[in-house]
Protein backbone atom coordinates (compact mmCIF):
# COMPACT_ATOMS: atom_id res chain seq x y z
CA UNK A 1 0.00 0.00 0.00
CA UNK A 2 2.96 2.69 0.98
CA UNK A 3 4.85 1.28 -1.81
CA UNK A 4 1.70 2.36 -4.70
CA UNK A 5 1.25 5.87 -2.86
CA UNK A 6 5.21 6.64 -3.20
CA UNK A 7 4.54 5.37 -6.74
CA UNK A 8 1.26 7.77 -7.21
CA UNK A 9 3.66 10.17 -5.65
CA UNK A 10 6.91 9.97 -7.34
CA UNK A 11 6.03 12.54 -10.73
CA UNK A 12 4.09 15.17 -8.35
CA UNK A 13 7.68 14.98 -6.23
CA UNK A 14 10.30 15.57 -8.96
CA UNK A 15 7.81 18.15 -10.46
CA UNK A 16 7.85 19.87 -7.13
CA UNK A 17 11.83 19.52 -6.94
CA UNK A 18 12.14 21.25 -10.47
CA UNK A 19 9.59 23.69 -10.77
CA UNK A 20 12.01 26.43 -9.31
CA UNK A 21 13.48 26.22 -12.41
CA UNK A 22 11.02 26.02 -15.54
CA UNK A 23 8.67 28.86 -15.50
CA UNK A 24 7.03 28.64 -18.84
CA UNK A 25 7.60 29.13 -22.19
CA UNK A 26 11.17 29.32 -23.93
CA UNK A 27 11.81 33.30 -24.50
CA UNK A 28 11.78 34.07 -28.91
CA UNK A 29 15.44 34.60 -29.11
CA UNK A 30 17.37 35.36 -31.88
CA UNK A 31 19.89 32.65 -33.20
CA UNK A 32 23.34 32.89 -35.02
CA UNK A 33 23.71 31.59 -38.49
CA UNK A 34 27.82 31.24 -38.79
CA UNK A 35 30.28 33.40 -41.00
CA UNK A 36 31.61 32.46 -43.98
CA UNK A 37 34.48 34.37 -45.34
CA UNK A 38 32.76 35.64 -49.31
CA UNK A 39 29.55 37.34 -47.07
CA UNK A 40 28.92 41.52 -47.00
CA UNK A 41 29.90 42.98 -43.84
CA UNK A 42 27.99 46.25 -44.91
CA UNK A 43 26.33 47.04 -42.10
CA UNK A 44 27.23 44.97 -39.63
CA UNK A 45 28.70 45.63 -35.61
CA UNK A 46 31.41 43.43 -34.66
CA UNK A 47 31.69 42.32 -30.64
CA UNK A 48 33.28 39.91 -28.95
CA UNK A 49 31.53 36.20 -28.40
CA UNK A 50 31.30 35.47 -24.62
CA UNK A 51 31.45 32.54 -23.12
CA UNK A 52 28.92 33.12 -20.51
CA UNK A 53 24.99 32.18 -20.33
CA UNK A 54 22.75 33.25 -22.50
CA UNK A 55 20.14 35.22 -20.36
CA UNK A 56 16.68 36.77 -21.24
CA UNK A 57 15.50 39.78 -18.94
CA UNK A 58 12.00 39.33 -18.90
CA UNK A 59 11.65 43.21 -17.18
CA UNK A 60 11.25 40.29 -13.95
CA UNK A 61 13.64 37.84 -14.45
CA UNK A 62 16.02 36.08 -15.97
CA UNK A 63 14.72 32.78 -18.07
CA UNK A 64 17.26 30.70 -20.13
CA UNK A 65 17.20 29.86 -23.91
CA UNK A 66 15.10 26.68 -22.62
CA UNK A 67 12.89 28.72 -20.54
CA UNK A 68 14.37 28.08 -17.18
CA UNK A 69 15.00 30.70 -14.34
CA UNK A 70 18.19 31.66 -13.23
CA UNK A 71 17.65 32.87 -9.98
CA UNK A 72 19.47 36.41 -9.19
CA UNK A 73 19.85 37.97 -5.96
CA UNK A 74 17.13 40.88 -5.31
CA UNK A 75 20.30 43.24 -4.97
CA UNK A 76 22.07 41.98 -8.16
CA UNK A 77 18.75 43.39 -10.43
CA UNK A 78 18.16 46.36 -8.72
CA UNK A 79 17.00 49.49 -10.58
CA UNK A 80 17.11 46.83 -13.96
CA UNK A 81 14.11 47.90 -16.35
CA UNK A 82 10.87 46.66 -16.39
CA UNK A 83 11.22 45.63 -20.14
CA UNK A 84 12.83 43.13 -22.04
CA UNK A 85 16.93 42.58 -22.62
CA UNK A 86 18.73 40.07 -24.34
CA UNK A 87 22.84 39.13 -22.98
CA UNK A 88 25.26 37.33 -20.99
CA UNK A 89 25.81 36.39 -17.51
CA UNK A 90 29.29 36.38 -17.40
CA UNK A 91 32.45 35.85 -15.51
CA UNK A 92 35.48 36.47 -17.67
CA UNK A 93 37.17 34.62 -19.94
CA UNK A 94 38.00 31.14 -19.50
CA UNK A 95 35.52 30.78 -16.41
CA UNK A 96 31.98 28.98 -18.12
CA UNK A 97 32.33 26.14 -15.83
CA UNK A 98 32.01 28.28 -12.93
CA UNK A 99 29.56 30.49 -14.03
CA UNK A 100 27.55 28.04 -15.10
CA UNK A 101 27.12 25.83 -11.31
CA UNK A 102 26.42 29.69 -10.14
CA UNK A 103 23.58 30.65 -11.88
CA UNK A 104 21.94 27.50 -11.52
CA UNK A 105 21.64 27.51 -7.92
CA UNK A 106 17.88 27.45 -6.44
CA UNK A 107 19.32 29.64 -3.72
CA UNK A 108 21.91 32.37 -5.44
CA UNK A 109 25.38 32.71 -3.66
CA UNK A 110 25.68 36.41 -2.89
CA UNK A 111 29.95 36.01 -3.34
CA UNK A 112 29.32 34.20 -6.32
CA UNK A 113 26.80 36.62 -8.31
CA UNK A 114 29.48 39.22 -6.96
CA UNK A 115 31.41 38.12 -9.60
CA UNK A 116 29.10 38.11 -12.16
CA UNK A 117 28.14 40.70 -14.78
CA UNK A 118 24.57 41.09 -17.04
CA UNK A 119 26.63 41.81 -20.17
CA UNK A 120 23.41 43.12 -22.52
CA UNK A 121 23.64 42.82 -26.05
CA UNK A 122 20.25 43.37 -27.58
CA UNK A 123 16.67 45.46 -26.90
CA UNK A 124 13.99 42.96 -28.11
CA UNK A 125 12.14 45.35 -30.33
CA UNK A 126 11.16 43.89 -33.88
CA UNK A 127 10.05 47.33 -35.61
CA UNK A 128 13.43 49.07 -34.44
CA UNK A 129 16.80 48.10 -36.32
CA UNK A 130 19.42 46.80 -33.89
CA UNK A 131 21.72 50.28 -34.80
CA UNK A 132 18.46 52.14 -33.14
CA UNK A 133 18.04 49.57 -30.73
CA UNK A 134 22.28 49.97 -29.97
CA UNK A 135 21.35 53.85 -29.59
CA UNK A 136 18.72 53.11 -26.53
CA UNK A 137 20.64 51.04 -24.82
CA UNK A 138 23.64 52.86 -24.77
CA UNK A 139 21.33 55.32 -22.69
CA UNK A 140 19.50 53.04 -20.99
CA UNK A 141 22.49 51.55 -19.56
CA UNK A 142 23.77 54.94 -18.84
CA UNK A 143 20.40 56.04 -16.73
CA UNK A 144 20.40 52.65 -15.31
CA UNK A 145 24.04 53.22 -13.91
CA UNK A 146 24.13 49.47 -11.99
CA UNK A 147 27.65 47.88 -11.42
CA UNK A 148 26.19 44.51 -13.08
CA UNK A 149 25.17 45.20 -15.99
CA UNK A 150 27.08 46.92 -18.81
CA UNK A 151 26.89 46.98 -22.79
CA UNK A 152 28.59 44.76 -25.11
CA UNK A 153 31.30 46.82 -26.81
CA UNK A 154 30.19 47.15 -30.64
CA UNK A 155 32.78 48.31 -33.39
CA UNK A 156 31.72 48.46 -37.07
CA UNK A 157 32.99 45.44 -38.93
CA UNK A 158 34.94 46.35 -42.33
CA UNK A 159 37.10 43.83 -44.27
CA UNK A 160 37.28 39.69 -43.98
CA UNK A 161 41.11 40.54 -43.54
CA UNK A 162 40.53 42.84 -40.46
CA UNK A 163 38.03 40.72 -38.74
CA UNK A 164 40.00 37.61 -39.36
CA UNK A 165 43.00 39.64 -37.33
CA UNK A 166 40.56 40.88 -34.48
CA UNK A 167 39.30 36.84 -34.26
CA UNK A 168 42.63 35.69 -34.10
CA UNK A 169 43.70 38.85 -31.00
CA UNK A 170 40.40 37.56 -29.46
CA UNK A 171 41.39 33.93 -29.28
CA UNK A 172 44.71 34.48 -28.14
CA UNK A 173 43.87 36.69 -25.43
CA UNK A 174 40.84 33.14 -24.33
CA UNK A 175 37.89 34.77 -25.96
CA UNK A 176 35.65 32.23 -27.76
CA UNK A 177 35.16 33.74 -31.00
CA UNK A 178 33.43 37.21 -32.54
CA UNK A 179 29.35 38.60 -32.77
CA UNK A 180 28.07 39.86 -35.99
CA UNK A 181 25.06 41.73 -36.17
CA UNK A 182 23.33 43.53 -38.99
CA UNK A 183 22.37 46.93 -38.13
CA UNK A 184 19.94 47.06 -40.97
CA UNK A 185 17.99 44.37 -39.10
CA UNK A 186 14.85 43.78 -36.88
CA UNK A 187 14.96 41.52 -34.15
CA UNK A 188 13.25 38.16 -35.06
CA UNK A 189 13.47 34.80 -33.18
CA UNK A 190 15.26 31.84 -35.13
CA UNK A 191 18.34 31.66 -37.06
CA UNK A 192 19.15 34.06 -39.41
CA UNK A 193 22.51 36.17 -40.79
CA UNK A 194 21.23 39.42 -38.77
CA UNK A 195 23.48 37.64 -36.58
CA UNK A 196 26.29 35.46 -37.38
CA UNK A 197 29.25 34.06 -34.76
CA UNK A 198 33.00 33.67 -36.14
CA UNK A 199 35.25 31.00 -34.64
CA UNK A 200 37.98 28.98 -35.57
CA UNK A 201 36.30 26.38 -35.51
CA UNK A 202 32.33 25.27 -36.00
CA UNK A 203 30.11 23.96 -33.22
CA UNK A 204 27.23 22.27 -32.86
CA UNK A 205 24.57 20.29 -30.38
CA UNK A 206 23.77 16.36 -29.71
CA UNK A 207 21.97 14.82 -27.68
CA UNK A 208 23.84 11.90 -25.21
CA UNK A 209 22.49 8.38 -26.45
CA UNK A 210 24.85 6.19 -23.65
CA UNK A 211 28.46 6.17 -22.44
CA UNK A 212 30.78 4.16 -24.10
CA UNK A 213 33.42 2.44 -22.10
CA UNK A 214 37.39 3.48 -21.89
CA UNK A 215 40.41 1.67 -22.52
CA UNK A 216 43.93 1.64 -21.80
CA UNK A 217 44.58 4.82 -19.15
CA UNK A 218 40.73 5.24 -19.63
CA UNK A 219 39.80 1.63 -18.38
CA UNK A 220 37.16 2.24 -15.73
CA UNK A 221 35.97 5.52 -17.07
CA UNK A 222 33.70 6.77 -20.00
CA UNK A 223 35.79 6.75 -22.90
CA UNK A 224 33.48 8.51 -25.23
CA UNK A 225 29.73 9.59 -26.04
CA UNK A 226 27.71 8.20 -28.22
CA UNK A 227 25.67 10.94 -29.16
CA UNK A 228 22.15 11.96 -31.80
CA UNK A 229 22.10 15.19 -33.99
CA UNK A 230 18.78 16.61 -34.35
CA UNK A 231 18.26 14.45 -38.08
CA UNK A 232 18.47 10.91 -36.53
CA UNK A 233 22.05 10.14 -36.98
CA UNK A 234 24.59 8.94 -34.59
CA UNK A 235 28.32 9.27 -33.99
CA UNK A 236 31.00 8.98 -31.11
CA UNK A 237 32.64 11.72 -29.35
CA UNK A 238 35.80 10.68 -27.26
CA UNK A 239 37.90 13.71 -27.26
CA UNK A 240 38.34 17.36 -25.13
CA UNK A 241 36.66 15.68 -21.66
CA UNK A 242 38.46 16.33 -18.29
CA UNK A 243 39.18 13.45 -15.69
CA UNK A 244 36.69 14.49 -13.86
CA UNK A 245 34.17 14.55 -16.56
CA UNK A 246 34.84 10.88 -17.90
CA UNK A 247 34.07 9.85 -14.31
CA UNK A 248 31.23 11.78 -14.49
CA UNK A 249 29.99 11.92 -17.61
CA UNK A 250 26.61 13.81 -18.64
CA UNK A 251 23.94 11.78 -18.75
CA UNK A 252 21.76 9.59 -21.63
CA UNK A 253 19.42 12.74 -22.25
CA UNK A 254 21.58 15.61 -21.98
CA UNK A 255 22.46 17.90 -24.62
CA UNK A 256 25.68 19.03 -24.85
CA UNK A 257 27.59 21.04 -27.35
CA UNK A 258 30.84 19.92 -29.08
CA UNK A 259 33.58 21.90 -31.36
CA UNK A 260 34.26 20.29 -34.80
CA UNK A 261 36.17 21.31 -38.30
CA UNK A 262 34.30 21.01 -41.29
CA UNK A 263 32.05 17.51 -42.51
CA UNK A 264 33.06 14.45 -43.88
CA UNK A 265 32.66 12.61 -47.21
CA UNK A 266 29.27 11.33 -45.07
CA UNK A 267 28.17 14.81 -44.12
CA UNK A 268 29.23 14.27 -39.86
CA UNK A 269 31.45 16.61 -38.02
CA UNK A 270 35.19 15.80 -38.70
CA UNK A 271 37.21 16.09 -35.32
CA UNK A 272 34.53 16.86 -32.93
CA UNK A 273 35.34 17.49 -30.05
CA UNK A 274 33.09 17.99 -26.34
CA UNK A 275 32.96 21.50 -25.12
CA UNK A 276 30.09 21.67 -22.46
CA UNK A 277 26.88 20.98 -21.11
CA UNK A 278 24.57 23.35 -22.77
CA UNK A 279 24.41 25.73 -19.99
CA UNK A 280 20.36 25.88 -19.75
CA UNK A 281 19.87 22.41 -19.00
CA UNK A 282 18.69 22.39 -15.52
CA UNK A 283 20.39 21.03 -12.32
CA UNK A 284 20.06 17.54 -12.12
Amino acid sequence: MLFRLFSAALPVLISLLFSHMAVGKPPELTLANVYEKGMSLDGYWVSEKLDGVRAYWTGERFLSRGGYEYRAPGWFTKGFPDHPLDGELWMGRGRFAELSGAVRQEEPDDDDWQRIRFMVFDLPDKEATFDQRLTRLRVLIEEVGSPYMALVDQQRASTHEKLMQRLDEAVDGGAEGLMLRLGGSGYRSGRSNDLLKVKQYQDAEAVVVRHLPGQGKFEGLMGSLLVELEDGRQFRIGSGFTDGERASPPDPGTTITFKYYGLTATGLPRFASFLRIRNDEPVR
